[in-house]
């Protein structure tokens, strides 16, 4: 049966039924060719010799030299084994290679099954390649690509994307390496086959996603020419038990269950105390206190009346609807009330108890969420500090309140992260739509989050913290569609290499590694911050920061040290410093002295008058050219900290009249003073940090970033 894409799936499923039947977990080399075969992958011609004599037969038909290799559904690794010989020139290496190939392998592996010896072409020439895929425990099926040989065990210069992998997607993965301009050809060499190898890459894509069973697809060494691309190695591994899918709900359902829990019109608390340092009066304390409108309802059954409001024994009990329940009893007790609530119609149960899958009591943790969902019902945690959303003034947590609105959402995997971030909110005055502890994320995770906050009126902006993800694939095509017109901004705990996963190929190997999240999660256009500060920084400036219609930025600046150093911030964050034509290094001259220095960095020197900055700040906003400016500012007697910073709000309001916007990053350098007026130019939406030249500039690269992948730059 002929695909209409040209692939012979008969015969890739004949092969499967086969090593089913057998029982086993890897494919022949000859099998493996024929899958190639029957995906146009191109292979070396190849033969399966059973015999010194069919061996020479064979190698006289390829063409002498040729390559050896050991045929046994028992050796994945042939090299280890003894059992590739390369560069066999004659007849009589081929008949003594035979032998030692074959004695090689059984000194490896005494009971191995041997069916022969593998008699391949030997291809002599082009830049070797590896291109693989394998299932990611978190992204399911993915595709690798990288340089082959020596470099990607050492280097590891390899990139990864999402099966299946679309054309463009694949032509990013071979410009994705660092090592990408080898491929296009350097000192004299020609340019290899790009296009074959995008093709190549979408064909194994193609493989594993018509075929779950393939755990790992190894085509090491691929070897690229100006001509094409030949896979010189192949080895193909089945995994008979199918990987366990996570329980996936549709938009519709998520929205709806997450519009009640974020937005109740009434609100249960089981476990509700009177008694002050109990989690459930803290919990009754931050609802009432933080304003919220609807109905609470405190549950204890000890309890006549909780903060003046009536308790009731048991949920059962509350007239009327209850759309969340926070739970603020021990986690053993857990079970029967979720029961309760879940009979009472809630949509949501907040549990802040720990004692579940994060000390090993995974069985309770999985009884929980099997009452949850057969009534229907969604968990937030357990193991959590509760979550926040401004617009309703809902405080539903133990933690202290938080009431500044904005839009900026955050979510976090960590209690303690949980509250670093509610203390930055507060320390820099960042207005939030919402603060969400996930915990152990027995059900509702970051996808669910996404999800609401797409549609959130109250949301311009998502940051969240994560050490892993439940569902990664979903988590990725979720936000990929959310960050197309709203932000995301990811911390990923625990990015350093733990060592590559046992895994039986290179790719099962190298995906072992941080990388795969790095990819992934800029395929999905997430911006990803390299730690805390950085992601709550991000989550503060981008917001405030125009949208750049073009990559060209300009520093000005009143140091010579400063343009350098902002500079070199700007390569590190992928920016692009524009090439300043004739006629606007003219312009610039006009209001510099003969001493400074126009070019890019425009350097006006440390002694000019605040006219000096004004002049040329106007001028980088007036000209449509340059689409984002960094102000590099030192602190002077001729222009202080807080003229230079009214100066330039003045300025920038001024073209926001006018209309124009552009993202202006200002960076400080002085005495204490610079830092007033940093926060006098953050709170008129100017991105400014004192004693700093990178962190400016970082938020302006996660705007870009940002922009980039949601198309919007020309």
């Amino acid at each position: 049966m002929q695909s209409k894409t040209g692939y012979d799936r008969d015969a890739v499923e004949r092969i499967l039924r086969q090593v089913g039947a057998e029982g086993r977990t890897s494919l022949t080399a000859p099998e493996g060719k024929q899958v190639c075969d029957a995906y146009g992958i191109s292979t070396p011609a190849e033969r399966l010799a059973t015999s010194p004599e069919s061996a020479v037969t064979l190698a006289d038909e390829i063409g002498l030299p040729v390559v050896l290799k050991i045929v046994s559904p028992d050796i994945l690794h042939k090299t280890e084994a003894g059992g590739v010989l390369v560069g066999l020139k004659t007849a009589k290496q081929v008949e003594a290679g035979f032998a030692t190939i074959i004695d090689n392998a059984k000194a490896y592996n005494a009971d191995a099954e041997i069916i022969g010896v593998q008699v391949q072409q030997l291809l002599t020439s082009g830049q070797e390649v590896i291109i693989g895929a394998t299932t990611d425990d978190t992204f399911g099926k993915i595709v690798a690509f990288g340089l082959g040989g020596v470099l990607v065990e050492v280097l590891k210069d390899v990139t990864f994307r999402l099966a299946p992998t679309s054309a463009d997607e694949a032509m990013s993965m071979i410009d994705g390496i660092a090592a990408a301009e080898i491929l296009r050809g350097v000192r004299g060499a020609p340019p290899v086959d790009r296009d074959a190898l995008a093709g190549l890459i979408q064909r194994v894509s193609d493989l594993v996603t018509d075929y779950p069973q393939l755990a790992e697809v190894d085509l090491n060494p691929v070897l690229a020419t100006p001509d094409g691309a030949t896979a010189v190695d192949v080895r193909i591994l089945v995994d008979t038990e199918p990987r366990k899918q996570p329980v996936q709900f549709t938009q519709q359902e998520i929205l709806a269950t997450m519009n009640r829990i974020m937005k109740p019109s009434a609100i249960a608390v089981i476990g509700a105390s009177a008694e002050d340092g109990k989690i459930g009066n803290s919990v009754m304390k931050n609802l009432v206190n933080g304003g919220y409108q609807g109905e609470i309802y405190p549950i204890n059954p000890k309890a006549d009346a909780i903060l003046d409001l009536k308790a009731f024994a048991s949920i059962a009990d509350v007239p009327g609807d209850i759309d969340v329940a926070v739970f603020a009893i021990p986690a053993k007790f857990v079970p029967q009330a979720l029961e309760e609530a879940g009979a009472k119609g809630c949509a949501g149960a907040i549990l802040i108890p720990s004692g579940f899958g994060e000390t090993g009591n995974q069985e309770l943790q999985d009884e929980v969420v099997a009452i949850a969902h057969k009534h229907g019902m969604r968990i937030l945690g357990p193991n959590i500090y509760g979550y926040y959303y401004t617009p309703e003034n809902l405080s539903a947590t133990f933690c202290t309140p938080y009431d500044v609105k904005g839009g900026v959402a955050l979510s976090s995997q960590s209690g303690g992260i949980g509250m670093a971030i509610l203390g930055f909110s507060r320390s820099a005055g960042m207005g939030v739509s919402a603060i969400v502890g996930v915990g152990n994320k027995a059900d509702i995770d970051e996808d669910d989050l996404l999800t609401f906050f797409e549609t959130d009126d109250n949301t311009n902006l998502i940051a969240m913290h994560l050490e892993d993800l439940k569902d990664g694939r979903t988590f990725a095509e979720t936000a990929k569609r959310v960050s197309l017109h709203k932000p995301v901004v990811v911390l990923k705990a625990g990015r350093t290499a733990q060592g590559a996963k046992a895994a039986s190929s290179h790719t099962g190997a190298l995906a072992g590694n941080d990388r795969v999240y790095d990819d992934i999660l800029r395929q999905s256009g997430v911006i990803r911050a390299p730690g805390l500060n950085d992601m709550l920084e991000y989550a503060r400036g981008i917001p405030l920061l125009a949208t750049p219609k073009g990559e060209n930025v300009v520093i000005i600046t009143g140091a010579g040290g400063s343009g350098v150093l902002l500079s070199d911030a700007c390569v590190d964050n992928g920016l692009t410093l524009m090439e300043i034509p004739a006629d606007l290094d003219a312009a610039f001259r006009k209001f510099i002295p003969p001493f400074g220095a126009a070019g890019n960095p425009v350097d006006i020197t440390g002694g000019e008058p605040p006219a000096t900055y004004r002049n040329t700040i106007a001028l980088g906003l007036d000209d449509e050219r340059i689409h984002s400016l960094i102000l590099g500012y030192w602190h002077t007697i001729v222009t202080p900290p807080m003229v230079f910073a009214e100066l330039v709000v003045d300025v920038v309001e001024e073209y926001r009249a006018k209309g124009i916007e552009k993202p202006i990053v200002a960076s400080l350098s002085g005495d204490v003073e610079v830092e007033e007026a940093s926060e006098y130019l953050y709170r008129h939406g100017v991105v400014a940090y004192p004693y700093t030249t990178e962190k400016p500039v970082a938020v302006l690269g996660a705007k870009y970033r940002w922009a980039r992948s949601a198309g919007l730059l020309s």
